[in-house]
């Protein structure tokens, strides 16, 4: 029971030094992932603004202490990412918008972020990506107590307090409740963190030799309660899509029905218990209020899947079309950091979706190109966690079935999305880095 209340990042102690500094890096931009919200929210809120990069010097550091040690990746990726980003950063400077910090704050995301991805494909392993799930069970609980008390609690209250010490830092949601932010600056984030906990739920779920029995069950609870308290459909959809992959899993290893049988017979019982609780019934009648109302405005759920996987290309090739110039507006013009800077107001000057703000900054070429690589990289990661699943390793599947859509798809403009995009990608590219594997095609 004990070890429910253990947090450990595993055991370095044999491993040289800069492997393991190296290492701790990587848990350091991870626990930043988790407190930017906290500081800019609660205890340096002063400091909201540069605490929006507060990730960046960590990512940065690990990529130099990797490269000076002859353990940065060398992929067909990056040389492509680097050559296009320095094109379309000078292109911003000589025909774009001409804002040196916005530009820089908008090629960050390529030049950092996502090299750092794959510096933890390559510096972490199987066992690592284990224990950062294990992190994500142990959190779940006190996530969703944080989140329960904002649902409840009018947006003037301390735990709703918004970036900056201002105002509340719930979105939009049904009648008089909000949508939770958690620890995050934004609901976003909140509902990022536990689509995490599902992917890893469901893994350890179907390979529970290395989690306590009564952490998984207590973890479960916190997912579905999170559900209805979140107010979002986006995790309600992301629960179904792991669900259909970890089917897919039990399929292709039989091994896994009776598993995922147990655990639909543990998911019906929890909500049988919870819908006896007046906590659980209020928060769920806000969630099928807004889920009812925003099936109405989009068209139900088919149109909301076919929108937001199929309406980013679609909107990218749509702005493409259209966009006069071939080099882009520029660079970090398409986030809200860069239209702030930029008009003095915080909004989506180019486009509110990825692939648009892409396009729209960098001009139609370069910008297909980028998205080409996110979406080509999402394809080779599925292709190797299938193979994995095959030879008996259905961790990296798992996390597949949400994480290659934020890879190809999530919203990078925002600091929260980016910081869990190169997370997931990292680490589902770390998982495929076992004893017995042989040389991981994605990181060399």
């Amino acid at each position: 029971m004990k070890d429910i209340f253990k947090f450990s990042l595993g055991n370095y102690s044999d491993l040289p030094l800069h492997v393991r500094q190296i290492k701790y890096g990587i848990w350091a931009y991870l626990f930043m992932i988790l407190m930017e919200g906290v500081l800019r929210k609660w205890f340096l809120p002063s400091l909201a603004t540069p605490l929006l990069v507060v990730r960046d010097p960590i990512a940065i550091w690990v990529m130099v202490k990797a490269y000076q040690h002859h353990m940065f990746p060398s992929n067909k990726y990056l040389p492509w990412v680097f050559i296009i980003s320095l094109i379309s950063l000078l292109a911003t400077m000589a025909v774009g918008h001409g804002n040196l910090g916005v530009a820089l704050f908008g090629v960050r995301i390529l030049i950092v972020h996502l090299p750092f991805m794959f510096v933890i494909g390559k510096v972490f392993d199987h066992d690592d990506v284990v224990n950062v799930g294990l992190w994500f069970l142990k959190l779940s609980i006190p996530m969703v107590i944080l989140i329960g008390m904002q649902f409840y609690s009018p947006q003037t209250a301390w735990v709703n307090i918004g970036v900056g010490g201002e105002g509340g830092s719930g979105f939009s949601g049904s009648g008089e409740f909000m949508r939770p932010s958690g620890v995050f600056s934004f609901t976003i984030g909140n509902v990022q963190f536990f689509q995490v906990l599902t992917a890893y739920l469901f893994y350890f779920f179907l390979n529970n030799k290395s989690v306590n029995k009564f952490l998984l069950i207590g973890a479960s609870i916190a997912l579905v309660m999170a559900i209805p308290f979140s107010i979002s459909r986006t995790l309600f959809f992301n629960l179904m899509v792991v669900g259909l992959f970890a089917v897919i899993a039990s399929i292709k290893k039989r091994k896994y029905i009776m598993k995922l049988i147990n655990l639909g017979g543990i998911g019906i019982l929890v909500l049988i218990i919870l819908s006896q609780t007046s906590v659980f019934k209020v928060s769920t009648s806000a969630f099928t209020d807004r889920f009812e109302s925003a099936n109405e405005q989009e068209g139900g759920a088919e149109g909301i899947l076919v929108d937001r996987i199929l309406g980013g290309l679609l909107g990218a090739l749509e702005y493409a079309g259209q966009d006069k110039s071939i080099l882009g507006k520029g660079l970090g013009m398409g986030t809200n950091v860069g239209a702030k800077l930029l008009t003095g107001n915080v909004s989506y000057l180019i486009a509110e979706g990825d692939w648009g703000r892409i396009v729209g900054e960098m001009g139609p070429i370069l910008g297909l190109l980028i998205i080409f690589i996110r979406v080509h990289l999402g394809y080779k990661i599925t292709i190797q966690s299938y193979s994995s699943l095959r030879n008996g390793d259905v961790l990296p599947f798992m996390l597949a079935s949400f994480g290659v859509i934020t890879i190809a798809q999530g919203l990078w403009a925002q600091p929260t999305c980016l910081g869990f995009s190169t997370l997931i990608g990292g680490l589902i590219i770390a998982s495929f880095n076992t004893s017995d594997s042989s040389t991981n095609t994605i990181v060399e």
